[in-house]
């Protein structure tokens, strides 16, 4: 699939592509069904950053107790924040204010963790039809509102273009300085929806389109 062409200077996102091992051995396997394509799934981030949190702070906890146990076990004393902790567990009620504090803590980053683990993420990639059972394919917000930016700017009467692309719509604010609002909101609609359906997505997102006049300089 080919970008679309910025200005000078600037540099645009190229899809997002997963290739399977061995895919070249099954290169003539028939598209999907359009049900199955319409179901594709959104891409999962691979969350490298709290992950690397997660496994550095859980090896820095883990090797200080470790070390701390093989002291007590050689006859040296354990260090005195072990001991320390120790005694506050033992003393403080569960209905002191820091246990209750540090309990919400450990929950709230314990149910960070379990959302981070049940999302897929990468909300700016969005899913495209699959050509092939073993390739999936991508495409990043900003290039698809580009797209549509640029035909819409093709529409006789647009003077600027402004596009939102989610997920799930796409929202189009055009600014028309001649023609009459309705034949450019129409032609809008008609040349936008087919750059939609050209951008081979597996959930089109529903379009939204507005046209107004500039406004008054001064």
């Amino acid at each position: 699939m080919s970008e679309p062409q910025g200005s000078e200077g600037t540099t645009q996102r190229l899809p997002v592509i997963e290739k399977a091992p061995g895919d070249d051995l099954d290169r003539g396997a028939p598209p999907p069904p359009a049900a199955e394509s319409a179901r594709e799934g959104r891409f999962w981030s691979s969350r490298r950053v709290p992950a690397a949190v997660v496994a550095l702070l859980t090896l820095a906890v883990a090797g200080l107790f470790l070390y701390d146990i093989a002291a007590v076990r050689a006859d040296r004393p354990a260090m005195d924040w072990r001991r320390r902790l120790a005694r506050q567990l033992a003393e403080r009620s569960l209905d002191d204010t820091w246990v209750l504090v540090g309990a919400g803590v450990a929950a709230a980053l314990g149910l960070w963790l379990i959302v981070l683990a049940v999302t897929p993420g990468l909300r700016g990639v969005l899913p495209m039809r699959r050509p092939q059972a073993d390739v999936r394919a991508g495409l990043h917000r900003e290039a698809a509102a580009l797209v549509l930016r640029d035909r819409a700017m093709e529409v006789a009467g647009v003077q600027s273009v402004r596009v939102r692309m989610r997920r799930r719509r796409a929202d189009v604010a055009a600014v028309s300085h001649f023609r009459e609002l309705d034949d450019v909101h129409t032609d809008l609609d008609t040349t936008l929806t087919e750059a939609i359906g050209g951008l081979g997505l597996a959930r089109p997102p529903a379009l939204t389109v507005h046209v107004r006049r500039p406004g008054r300089k001064g």
